[in-house]
């Protein structure tokens, strides 16, 4: 075996332990991953699986690293080709809400995240809060690009963001509790209502 075959083969090993550990912890959260079972999960030995990650706390970062991957390729990513300005945040909301869709049968390893780790000083906290930050600089770009293409008044973006942001994760709450159409129907009129509110043709 040559070295960039085992080092492929490494790679994909790694991928595929991410990969089920995302899974755990979709629905039993970051700090419910543990070495012993997922290593039981993938059919590896715990020094196996240590071989890839020397510590659990190593692991859960990977999937911190892979959730908020995920999320970018399934929310960001596709809105990008959209035209600047409103055209493309109306689609980062719209593939927001599909991916929330896309977490009713288990949950958002992000949002649940945020829970876990907002009081805990340490490397995970410090993680979250870098995906957290990633993705408001990302939307406060789209909103200021709105705002320079004359699709909504001048104002703050940060705020803008803020209350966005407020839209998604009533979405999220609503979806889980009353089911994901009932929640996309008000999280849609909720959009175009802030769109309304905040175009320069009030």
């Amino acid at each position: 075996m040559t070295t960039q075959t085992a080092t492929s083969k490494g790679a994909a090993t790694r991928e595929s332990i991410v990969d089920r550990a995302y899974e755990i912890a979709r629905a039993s959260g970051v700090e419910g991953l543990s070495i012993g079972p997922l290593a039981a999960a993938v059919g590896m030995s715990k020094s196996g699986v240590f071989a890839h990650f020397g510590s659990r706390e190593d692991l859960q970062l990977a999937v911190l690293e892979e959730a908020a991957l995920r999320f970018g390729n399934t929310v960001l990513m596709p809105a990008l080709s959209q035209a600047r300005g409103l055209p493309r945040l109306r689609a980062i909301m719209r593939h927001w809400f599909e991916w929330i869709r896309g977490t009713t049968g288990g949950g958002c390893v992000l949002l649940a995240s945020v829970a876990e780790y907002d009081d805990r000083p340490g490397a995970l906290h410090d993680q979250v809060m870098h995906n957290e930050q990633r993705w408001r600089n990302e939307m406060q770009r789209a909103v200021q690009l709105a705002i320079d293409c004359g699709h909504l008044v001048v104002g703050d973006a940060e705020q803008y963001v803020f209350e966005l942001y407020a839209i998604a994760l009533a979405v999220h709450h609503e979806a889980g509790l009353f089911g994901y159409d009932k929640a996309r129907r008000h999280g849609d009129a909720a959009v175009e209502r802030w769109i309304a509110a905040y175009s320069p043709q009030r």
